[in-house]
């Protein structure tokens, strides 16, 4: 999962190719191309809906020079959405992200860890989200730290978060 744009560069609407001003509001996409995640930005007048193939969406704002330092926040709910959408997911890379999500969901007190299972395919966590009380299984690829650690950087550059 490394061949991914580096998002605080795009900032081009992708169906009109014009360049996303400071200040300007946008909708970002996530897509999967295959076994890579992809994020497009669209202007609002560039903004047709979600395109085919699309993961998830979200508004932003381009930020100002004075907002360059300011961090990006968190959206939960893209997050939730995000790791429903690869609820199943086999690939390596997907299962990898999907259970880091569900770890930043759980130390963003949206989901609360239940329980281990054991099986023949490893470990699976149960975690429960808080809002709907519904639990999920994520299965554990078994990361080093380092695997880890890399995953999560992954994770939010490609949804154009800083790493707090």
């Amino acid at each position: 999962m490394t061949d991914y744009p580096n998002s605080t560069a795009i900032r081009m609407c992708a169906a009109t190719g014009r360049p996303l001003r400071p200040g300007e509001r946008y909708h970002g996409v996530l897509a999967i191309d295959g076994s890579r995640f992809v994020r497009s930005e669209f202007s609002l007048e560039g903004w047709g809906g979600p395109p085919a193939g699309a993961f998830g969406h979200w508004m932003g704002r381009v930020p100002t020079t004075g907002d360059a330092q300011r961090r990006m926040p968190i959206d939960d709910d893209m997050l939730v959405e995000c790791f429903h959408r690869l609820d199943g997911a086999m690939e390596p890379e997907k299962l990898n992200f999907r259970y880091v999500v569900g770890l930043l969901l759980m130390r963003r007190k949206r989901f609360k860890f239940d329980d281990v299972v054991k099986s023949d395919d490893g470990e699976s966590l149960i975690l429960r989200d808080l809002r709907t009380n519904v639990k999920h299984t994520v299965r554990d690829p078994g990361l080093t730290e380092e695997q880890m650690n890399t995953v999560q950087s992954e994770v939010f550059q490609v949804l154009g978060w800083s790493e707090r």
